[in-house]
């Protein structure tokens, strides 16, 4: 990671250049509420498999120092090799020396060009190793594209190398598939483990409900084995005494038969 990452957040003496934070775009609900649980996710995904990054959301990342118009802000994005928990206001590559690995864009339903045609330019600038452009309203108007994945090739130029209108592509850079759920309002990205993108990776709320059903589970099985012993040993104490019964009755009969 280098010093690099220590300069987060401060400012460059020789360079008067206002670099804003924000904007006043704004964005759809639904965008949204894809960026609110597909961030999370992939910060999970990557950490429990051992891989230091920071994965943010709609913050500006400049990449020429001095140009505040050379600016991209991607719906998620994956900076490798930096701390998790740091915040910083906004990102500048010539400070830190990193560029997103991943990012991903959630199309409007209205400006289809901005994140079709003009953010893989943008991020081909900036080095985005891996982009998706999503577009949730396939199924509201005709022409369009679901998922359109651009990585670089073997001149390091980003470029489209896939266009899908199935729910569900392959990230090479998280290692993972990235599927679309639901439909309308309620239309989600999650991320998929296994190589048919069949088996979701949970929540935290998913996860804590399992290992509570686990829990359960568990519990219950301890509770019938226990009931279970407890009627082992009490048939195994009925037949020792009705053992100790027939026993007697024989000892008895004997004794009878030698008078």
């Amino acid at each position: 990671m280098g010093s690099a990452a220590w300069r987060l957040g401060v400012e460059d003496s020789d360079d008067p250049t206002f670099y804003p934070a924000f904007d006043d775009m704004g964005e759809s609900a639904l965008q949204r509420l894809m960026t609110e649980l597909l961030r999370p996710l992939i910060a999970r995904f990557l950490a429990e498999r051992g891989i230091q990054a920071f994965v943010g959301a709609d913050q500006f990342i400049y990449w020429i120092k001095g140009n505040p118009k050379a600016v991209v802000a991607p719906d998620v994005y994956v900076m490798p090799g930096l701390p998790p928990d740091v915040a910083p206001r906004c990102w500048k590559v010539w400070q830190t020396g990193v560029a997103p690995s991943f990012a991903l864009e959630i199309m409007s339903e209205e400006d289809e060009s901005k994140d079709a045609s003009e953010s893989p330019l943008r991020h081909d600038e900036l080095g985005t190793r891996e982009l998706i452009v999503f577009d949730p309203y396939v199924d509201v108007r005709s022409g369009r594209t679901r998922f359109r994945v651009h990585r670089r090739d073997e001149h390091g130029k980003l470029v489209l190398v896939e266009a899908t209108n199935a729910d569900r592509v392959r990230s090479e850079v998280l290692g993972c598939m990235l599927r679309a759920v639901g439909g309308g309002d309620a239309m989600r990205l999650r991320l998929a483990v296994d190589a048919e993108g069949e088996a979701l990776f949970p929540t935290e709320a998913e996860e804590a409900a399992r290992k509570a059903q686990d829990a359960e589970h568990k519990a219950q099985a301890a509770r019938e084995a226990e009931i279970a012993a407890r009627e082992t040993l009490e048939a195994e104490r009925v037949a020792r005494r009705n053992l100790e019964l027939e026993l007697a009755r024989m000892r008895a009969e004997i004794e009878r038969l030698r008078r």
